[in-house]
């Protein structure tokens, strides 16, 4: 397999028909010589979908250059994107080419571009605009012809209202701006990524059978509504994938960090009325749908998610109990 195809294969599984509605639209936008905004929440797979953009795009042959905003301090950004000449700062003792240059031709992603500080966007723009720039501490241009994909989670055209990103640059960067879909909008693809990583985790640990999971278990990850997306998703199967020392999966953990030495809570090893069982739940279901309710603005697919109910498991209890809330 070329690298080409193998990099254009490495978009999560999914037969969804949002994943594959996004999928649809990345393709389409590929093959047009403009900027894209991938927007989505952390874990959902924002970095995979411009690889795939990148090597589905006429740029291909090209390098795909990354620059992790949120791993770099302010400070450094400007240098890293554009490079120094020596003696631009302390240190600078020799200089370097900025990953504009490196990317030269082909493409550079930009993740979490919405940190990026805003004198630093303000040569962006004009690299986007002309297709120049200078190194740090130099005066001389240096032409390039990169596509600029950018990735965040945050509300680019709010931060414009704040003054926190520059709005010329955002309309020279949104030419397309394709959305994420999260997991918990894919619950047909759950089920499918986890077996995909469960299988991979197996020939990792060079087990013999490829697993399987319990009725039980796969509930217990379709009712989930995974904050972390895909990225959370395969930790936890890798995790029980190891741990489970058979083919087949009963157990998972979702939260690593329970601690099994903890104190117990002290109102918990109160002795209760066990008759008053029935009451007590009815009391806490009706506490608990009535927060999610007002925390939602009274959204109940929104309230289902902030319980990790499934929407049916919310709706059965939303009618149990509606006459009462």
């Amino acid at each position: 397999m070329s690298d080409r195809a193998h990099q254009v294969n490495q978009a999560p599984l999914g037969e969804s028909e949002s994943f594959l509605a996004f999928q649809e639209r990345l393709s389409e936008v590929a093959k047009v010589n403009r900027s894209v905004l991938i927007v989505g929440e952390r874990g959902s797979g924002k970095e995979i979908a411009a690889t795939r953009l990148h090597y589905l795009s006429q740029r291909w042959q090209s390098s795909l250059v990354t620059v992790n905003c949120a791993a770099l301090p302010p400070s450094l950004i400007e240098t890293e994107l554009f490079g120094h000449e020596p003696g631009a700062f302390t240190g600078a003792s020799k200089g370097r080419k900025g990953r504009f240059e490196e990317a030269d031709k082909g493409t550079l992603f930009l993740d979490e571009i919405g940190l990026i500080p805003i004198e630093v966007q303000e040569k962006i723009l004009r690299v986007v605009e002309y297709g120049t720039f200078e190194r740090v501490g130099s005066s001389v241009s240096h032409e390039v012809d990169v596509r600029i994909v950018g990735a965040t989670n945050a509300d680019l055209p709010a931060l414009c209202a704040e003054g926190k990103f520059k709005e010329d640059l955002l309309d020279r960067l949104s030419f397309e701006v394709l959305f994420l879909p999260p997991l918990r909008e894919r619950e047909d693809d759950i089920l499918l990524l986890a077996a995909y990583f469960a299988s991979k985790m197996a020939l990792e640990c060079s087990y013999e059978e490829l697993p399987s999971f319990s009725e039980k278990v796969e509930r217990e990850l379709l009712s989930y509504h995974w904050p972390g997306n895909v990225r959370e998703l395969k930790n936890v199967v890798e995790r029980a994938v190891y741990r489970a020392g058979t083919s087949v999966i009963d157990e998972i953990v979702i939260n690593p960090f329970i601690n099994p030495y903890a104190k117990p809570d002290a109102k918990r090893t109160e002795e209760v009325e066990l008759s008053n069982y029935e009451n007590a739940k009815k009391e806490l279901d009706i506490l608990y749908i009535s927060q999610a309710l007002k925390s939602a603005k009274g959204n109940q697919k929104g309230a289902a998610e902030l319980l990790s109910l499934t929407y049916d498991q919310f709706r059965g209890l939303y009618r149990k109990y509606k006459d009462e809330l």
